[in-house]
């Protein structure tokens, strides 16, 4: 091979390496494109999560007294009685009077029935009813009341008495803090995800509130209209939210 020959096949050779080099060089630029386009779509879906310990602020007390008697103007002198002394119990309780609603009576007239189990038009007597509702920011004074009113009973008061049902009336501002925080958290546990497969949380794309859930202290109830527990004093307020990041 001559001298000249000799040069133009290594001019080839090396024109042939310089073309495999930037066509390798290239396959990777367009590589790395394609994956940070292919990243730049992708996002991470968490939920956040919130609870706090609250104290009811608010209570309500219900319950019914009633009579039966013969005559109709015997039957309300005799609840008119039990009105006073039930009016009287709560007071001595430390009751304000403004705290306590009673009802309008309600009368049923009661008639026999005959042999076949048929009401007759005959008049048996008069079933009288009043119904009172005590409301108060007292929530440890309806609890006493709830279960010491038994002593009217010992009166000869036909008490019925309702549950008392407690209420948090701060829920509104507290369930902006909590929205918060449930957001708070659902980034951190976006963050500890993406870490784990060397991607970077960007920016929010997407939320989405879920109900909220007042329960007892401890309790695992859950709904998907959300609860709203009033049989305790002592409620657990828990909030989620639905969250959507994008990765980078």
């Amino acid at each position: 091979m001559t001298n000249g020959s000799r040069q133009q096949w290594l001019g080839l050779l090396l024109l042939g390496a310089a073309l495999a080099l930037g066509l390798t060089i290239s396959a990777a630029i367009g590589a790395g494109a394609l994956t940070r386009i292919k990243l730049s779509h992708q996002t991470i879906e968490v939920k956040g999560y919130a609870e706090k310990l609250v104290t009811s602020d608010w209570a309500v007390w219900t319950g019914t007294f009633s009579v039966r008697a013969p005559a109709l103007a015997d039957g309300y002198r005799t609840l008119s009685d039990q009105r006073a002394k039930v009016t009287s119990f709560l007071e001595s309780q430390g009751l304000s009077p403004k705290g306590v609603v009673m009802s309008a009576v309600a009368m049923v007239t009661e008639h026999p029935r005959d042999e076949k189990g048929k009401e007759t038009d005959e008049v048996a007597g008069y079933h009288l009813t009043q119904h009172f509702s005590v409301s108060t920011g007292d929530v440890l004074l309806v609890d006493r009341l709830s279960r010491e009113s038994s002593a009217l009973l010992a009166e000869g008061i036909g008490l019925q008495s309702n549950a008392p049902a407690y209420y948090c009336t701060t829920l509104d501002d507290l369930k902006l803090a909590m929205l918060a925080q449930a957001t708070k958290n659902a980034r951190q546990r976006a963050e500890k995800l993406a870490s784990g497969s060397g991607g970077r949380v960007g920016a929010l794309a997407s939320a989405s509130q879920g109900v909220f859930q007042i329960t007892p202290v401890h309790s695992t109830e859950v709904s998907d209209y959300g609860e709203y527990d009033t049989s305790t004093i002592e409620k657990a307020v828990k909030a989620v939210v639905t969250v959507e990041y994008s990765l980078r």
